[in-house]
């Protein structure tokens, strides 16, 4: 195997990604090599704050970590600072990566919610599920913003914001009363009609038809002053002032009502379809979808095609109203199949004016900037197979790479795993899992052999194409394991490779095994060779572990009653229905098991003894 000191390359390319990077608000998210996201973040300025990760010094040790891990970036633009900052919360509450875990708090969107069913309905903070009965407000950025909403209309409505039980139970008014912060309808201190007028003021103020109330406190502002009362009039401004705000924070946009908004772009060699969707005129998220279609379609062809199966194929939530880059020949063939399927009328339009019309244009140029970003990293790909062609001295571009590892917990549920690259990266339909019987436990060596013997003795006969090279995940033993099983069935045409961790065991420091020859080597840590074999044995790794999680769950969520003679699944079910789980059936006694009236007394004792084996 030739020198592979010389390569170099960046896992990264941060100046092409930043040079095509746009100035615009909105939300970034990095991934890693095995496309696990890694952090999300919003900016002011996208192209400012992306480039900050990359500086060549000031960096904290927690960014150099994250930095030290991206494999790609991925950006969504916003109309503005603030509406980044609820869909990147909305992002990092459906993702969780594992960088925001450290700093953000993942708590679910606070609300204001106005309930109805008492006489004197409350207006409480509610956070999580939606369960309580009533109108919901929001949701707000924060939960001090909601509280300090509480508090302002709490100030100027008197408005109760006590529990159901608390307020059913009172013989004189509380303190809240005594301070002026409510007019203790619970002891009936004020009529129902008069507290229903201040509660639809505090509503009208949610809603943001503030305009007569404003103006009443205006004049009640105006009022103090001119009696010389200019500390409550000071309150009163800033009352007003502080509602404003409130009123403000509620919506990102100032439109109702629910909608997805798809852009499309179309270049040769790829396509990009990316939606927005819009719940209650707030922006909720955003995604990217990469159709497989012919570069000869068109934009308006492949908006149709998706539409119909994005909606018609599942069980997808289809909104009123569907927004469109470009006019669709079956508009109105795909609104009336979209509105049977919903029982409801839906529109389906491109021409759209204001707000709806600045969302239009945020799907399109998302579209346009995604299908730029995946074309250079196709890019980045062929630069990497390039790199590897020369480390291997091949005389042709490799086609097909396939990769091998191990897994398992101290020799339980030993899974391997067949990962396959092609040209454009992962080709995930070609993966593979081999549950592996029959072998000491823990014996990684035997293992690989049986993983590799079944695997390659079905590609040998022509199930499959036989790849250009073989990676193993590990160290000379398991290429020797390779080279055997390749060996045995005298398959000559695969090179065979292994990348082993070096003395440190971090990335950058892998060990490159050749399989002819044994010999070593180390590559520079910017080699873009050795970054296409880190990210297939990545790869590999990622989905043992995957499958060898699902082996050991399935395993162990067998239950212990499967093997009992005489216990069917309905039997086993009326267990569980009256001991709860299966630890509760394993402590319970045999007169005990005997209670359930399927279960006779020899059967309990079966029960018992087969739950039991050493008593």
């Amino acid at each position: 195997m030739p020198d592979l000191s010389s390569q170099t390359a960046a896992t990264f390319d941060s100046k092409s990604f930043l040079a095509r990077l746009t100035s615009r608000p909105g939300v970034y998210q990095m991934y890693d090599a095995a496309d696990e996201i890694l952090y999300i973040g919003k900016a002011r300025n996208l192209k400012n704050r992306v480039s900050s990760y990359f500086r060549a010094s000031g960096l904290t040790t927690k960014t150099m970590a994250l930095v030290g891990k991206i494999a790609r970036i991925e950006v969504t633009i916003t109309n503005s600072e603030t509406e980044a900052l609820l869909l990147e919360q909305n992002l990092i509450k459906q993702f969780r990566p594992p960088y925001n875990i450290l700093l953000r708090d993942d708590k679910s969107y606070p609300y204001i919610l106005v309930t109805d069913k008492d006489e004197y309905p409350a207006v409480r903070f509610q956070r999580g599920a939606r369960a309580g009965k009533g109108r919901y407000f929001g949701p707000f950025p924060s939960g001090s913003a909601v509280r300090e909403s509480l508090n302002i209309l709490q100030k100027v409505f008197l408005i109760r914001q006590c529990d159901d039980s608390f307020f059913r139970n009172r013989s004189r008014p509380c303190l809240q009363y005594q301070i002026k912060r409510c007019s203790a309808p619970c002891v009936g201190l004020v009529s129902p009609d008069a507290y229903r007028r201040d509660l639809r003021h505090a509503v009208m103020f949610l809603e943001g038809r503030n305009n007569a109330i404003m103006e009443e406190l205006g004049n009640q502002m105006e009022q103090a002053s001119q009696a010389l009362e200019f500390e409550k009039a000071a309150e009163l401004r800033d009352q007003i002032g502080r509602l404003r705000q409130v009123q403000e924070q509620q919506y990102v946009s100032g439109l109702q009502g629910d909608a997805d908004v798809f852009g499309c772009a179309v270049q040769a060699g790829g396509v990009v379809v990316h939606g927005l969707f819009v719940r209650q005129g707030r922006v909720i998220g955003s995604k990217v979808y990469h159709p497989r279609v012919t570069v000869e379609e068109e934009p308006a062809e492949v908006l149709a095609a998706f539409i119909a199966q994005f909606y018609l194929a599942g069980s997808r939530e289809i909104p009123e109203l569907l927004i469109v880059s470009y006019p669709l020949e079956d508009a109105e063939l795909i609104e009336q199949a979209l509105a049977e399927r919903r029982g409801r009328r839906v529109s389906l339009t491109h021409r759209v004016r204001g707000e709806r019309a600045g969302w239009q244009r945020l799907a399109q140029s998302n579209a346009e900037q995604q299908l730029a970003s995946h074309l250079a990293s196709k890019q980045s790909m062929h630069n990497r197979f390039l790199a590897l062609q020369d480390l291997l001295g091949l005389d042709t571009l490799p086609e097909r790479l396939e990769c091998f590892d191990i897994s398992h917990s101290s020799g339980e549920a030993t899974v391997a795993s067949c990962v396959v690259f092609d040209r454009n990266g992962p080709l995930k339909s070609d993966y593979r899992t081999f549950n592996i019987e029959g072998i000491t436990a823990g014996d990684d060596y035997a293992a690989m052999h049986q993983a590799l013997t079944r695997r390659y003795t079905r590609l040998k006969k022509g199930e499959a194409k036989l790849p250009d090279l073989l990676v193993i995940d590990g160290g000379k033993g398991q290429v020797t394991q390779a080279m055997e099983v390749l060996d045995s069935l005298q398959i000559t045409e695969v090179l065979v490779i292994g990348i082993a961790k070096g003395p440190t065991r971090k990335a950058g420091f892998e060990v490159l095994i050749a399989g002819d020859t044994g010999q070593e080597q180390v590559l520079q840590a910017d080699s873009p060779a050795l970054h296409l074999l880190q990210h297939i044995r990545d790869e590999a790794h990622r989905f043992a572990i995957t499958g060898h999680r699902a082996r050991r769950g399935k395993a162990r969520k067998r239950s212990s009653l499967e093997g009992i003679p005489g216990i069917g699944p309905k039997r086993r079910r009326e267990l569980l229905r009256h001991f709860g789980s299966l630890r509760d059936i394993e402590s319970a006694s045999v007169e005990e098991i005997a209670k359930i009236s399927t279960i006779s007394r020899a059967l309990a004792e079966e029960i018992y003894a087969a739950l039991h084996p050493d008593h």
